[in-house]
């Protein structure tokens, strides 16, 4: 049983942790970021050709990414080449925040701090 089917789960040990962790996902660019590295290692300078983001943007979302141990990095040539580091997890997570969405019926989207009109006046 899980949480989205009603039920309650003891499983989580530390709040703080968790919403660390989350916090590697609050960002829009650093969910296009993981959904890039989805498809295969990438270089900066390939996401930052993909996304359309600033190189320095680029590398201090990555910078966060790996501190969340979502991403790691290795060195090729001068570059540093990045992956997903629990890709299978990863995409078992976006199925969930897909149902979530649709059982809430996207209203995160319109969460005043943090949906849409948030990013909206942040720009």
């Amino acid at each position: 049983m899980s949480m989205l089917d009603g039920t309650s789960s003891s499983r989580l040990t530390n709040p703080l942790d968790a919403a660390a962790l989350f916090h590697g996902f609050s960002d829009p660019s650093r969910v296009s970021i993981l959904r890039h590295l989805a498809l295969g290692e990438h270089r900066v300078v390939d996401l930052t050709a993909h996304l359309g983001l600033a190189q320095s943007t680029v590398s201090a979302h990555l910078r966060c990414l790996s501190d969340c141990g979502l991403v790691s990095g290795r060195a090729q040539g001068r570059a540093t080449v990045y992956s997903l580091q629990h890709a299978q997890v990863l995409e078992d997570l976006w199925e969930v925040a897909e149902r979530l969405l649709e059982r809430t019926g996207h209203a995160p989207a319109f969460c005043p701090s943090s949906g849409k009109a948030a990013a909206a006046d942040a720009s």
